[in-house]
């Protein structure tokens, strides 16, 4: 049997032109599928209950968190990418794919899930092990397809560390659950209607 080497591992600049509109709708679910089951588990193996993490919570606290941290990341985002040269942003068009022809009904499906599924696993369940800042760290190396550029892979660290913040300061994973919800919703309709017009 061969030994796996990390040195062999290679990340290279995704390509869309390889990807189908079915097969990355299908590796998005699988994913966020993935995301949702470890996350789970993980919960599970440290003897938390799910079900009581994401219990929706009586005061409204959440939705200033959550809002404020997601206004603040859509201003540092607008400022990014008019500072910022646009090959140093690029996540080899895979945004562009997933959002530039959705329905707007998907584009909320989407975001709606992919936030729930992350925010469950990262800050849910690795930040209660690791705390914000090592979450960060996994958080910013699973969005892979930044990982070529500093700029958005810090971007995606410091997001990372901003919805965790909130976490803790909040006290409900509704509130990292809501600004990431927004994020994705308004850059997938920025991408859709920009497209459009």
């Amino acid at each position: 049997m061969k030994k796996f080497k990390f040195s062999e591992i290679k990340i290279k600049k995704a390509d869309p032109q390889q990807l189908t509109d079915k097969l990355l709708l299908i590796n998005l679910y699988i994913t966020q599928g993935l995301t949702l089951f470890i996350g789970l588990i993980w919960i599970l193996l440290q003897k938390r209950n799910p079900i009581h993490i994401l219990n929706f919570p009586e005061s409204l606290n959440f939705v200033y968190w959550g809002l404020g941290l997601a206004a603040i990341m859509l201003i540092v985002d607008f400022l990014l990418t008019h500072i910022v040269p646009e090959d140093s942003m690029d996540d080899g068009g895979i945004n562009e794919l997933l959002f530039g022809n959705r329905p707007l009904w998907h584009i909320v499906v989407i975001a709606a899930i992919v936030a729930v599924c992350e925010e469950l696993l990262f800050r849910g369940a690795i930040q209660h092990s690791l705390g914000p800042y090592w979450t960060s760290i996994l958080f910013a190396v699973i969005h892979v397809r930044y990982l070529r550029h500093w700029i958005p892979t810090g971007w995606v660290f410091l997001s990372s560390y901003g919805l965790g913040f909130i976490y803790i300061h909040s006290g409900s994973l509704w509130a990292p659950i809501l600004c990431h919800f927004v994020i994705d919703l308004f850059s997938g309709m920025v991408i859709r209607y920009r497209r459009a017009s």
